[in-house]
């Protein structure tokens, strides 16, 4: 079974924001956490994700956010994300906009690009 995701929280600090992604699997929950700029927002999400990851498999693998993005494809609104799995392969996904906050789609285009590979971890 892979992770779910349960919630994204903004804290804003001074100039800073720091985004909170919450993941359950295994019948625990995973928080995972990034710091930047108001503006990043939707990168923040993607990277709090990724930390969230980490932590599942108990950092035995390296994911690197490489690009996050949203934008239109054809008709529709679409979040893109590109992610270094384990310092070799670089994967893609991708997730609907629709009237999803763009950080959640974000985040599930960061869970399209790795759950594959990410599943025989588990």
């Amino acid at each position: 079974m892979r992770p779910v995701i349960i919630s994204i929280e903004d804290d804003f600090v001074g100039d800073d924001t720091r985004v909170t992604v919450r993941l359950d699997w295994a019948d625990r929950s995973w928080h995972g956490h990034a710091v930047g700029g108001t503006a990043e927002r939707v990168r923040l999400a993607a990277e709090a994700t990724l930390d969230a990851v980490i932590q599942i498999v108990d950092g035995t693998i390296d994911l690197e956010l490489l690009a996050v993005a949203t934008t239109e494809f054809g008709d529709a609104s679409v979040a893109l994300a590109q992610v270094r799995f384990d310092r070799a392969d670089v994967l893609v996904g991708s997730a609907l906009l629709g009237d999803t906050d763009r950080r959640l789609a974000a985040v599930r285009a960061v869970m399209d690009a790795i759950n594959r590979r990410l599943e025989p971890l588990l």
